[in-house]
């Protein structure tokens, strides 16, 4: 579904069962899996590709050549980057032009989240099922299950598929206390414990985290 006041460019494509909400902006090639969910006000730049059941929420801005891959939230406000040294002229005080920079993306990994307001600043990686606090500016790569906070972002702990916070039973093993998950910790590594029961591979059909404050539409 497609709102009259939003504005998709005919090359864009659009999935199946996507909605597409109220002054909305999707860009030339951009494309939008099945299953999208793009609240009002938010912009889709050129050539960004959003996996299947993503939301982006109100008014976030998602800068080409961004990738997200299937179930990525992102909150209201959100940033993502792709100009890592931006000016509006060059050296000369000429006006620059879409040749005088090269963009770079941010890439998000299934299942991840980005809070409300936060800022990622291209070129970063948001690993698989990682959390970034409301209002935090990533400036390096976060991996998979971090849970990130901060101006610059730290990791303050790690989250399961289902987004909460995991409980530290022992020295270097994890517990999800929503899903019973378990994860072992090796080097600032997180992976699925051979022993738990359902890991995060075989949990990766399972839709994105949600929260009380979502697009519900």
């Amino acid at each position: 579904m497609i709102v009259d006041s939003a504005e998709v460019d005919p090359s864009a494509q659009i999935g199946t069962d996507a909605s597409v909400w109220q002054l909305v902006q999707v860009r030339e090639n951009a494309v939008v899996g099945a299953g999208c969910i793009i609240g009002r006000g938010a912009y889709i730049g050129s050539g960004v590709h959003l996996g299947d059941n993503c939301k982006v929420q109100n008014y976030a801005l998602v800068y080409e050549p961004a990738h997200l891959e299937d179930g990525v939230f992102i909150g209201p406000a959100a940033v993502l980057t792709n100009d890592t040294y931006p000016r509006a002229i060059n050296s000369d005080g000429t006006r620059k032009s879409g040749t005088d920079w090269e963009p770079v993306g941010v890439t998000v990994r299934r299942g991840a989240s980005v809070g409300a307001r936060a800022v990622c600043v291209a070129p970063v990686t948001i690993g698989a099922w990682a959390s970034v606090a409301a209002g935090a500016v990533v400036t390096k790569d976060v991996p998979d299950h971090a849970l990130v906070a901060g101006v610059p972002a730290r990791r303050i702990g790690w989250v399961g598929t289902a987004g909460v916070p995991l409980r530290e039973e022992a020295p270097g093993q994890w517990t999800c206390p929503a899903t019973g998950e378990r994860y072992k910790e090796t080097d600032g590594v997180l992976t699925a414990a051979a022993s738990a029961g359902p890991s995060a591979a075989q949990s990766a059909g399972t839709s994105a985290p949600t929260t009380q404050n979502e697009e519900t539409r």
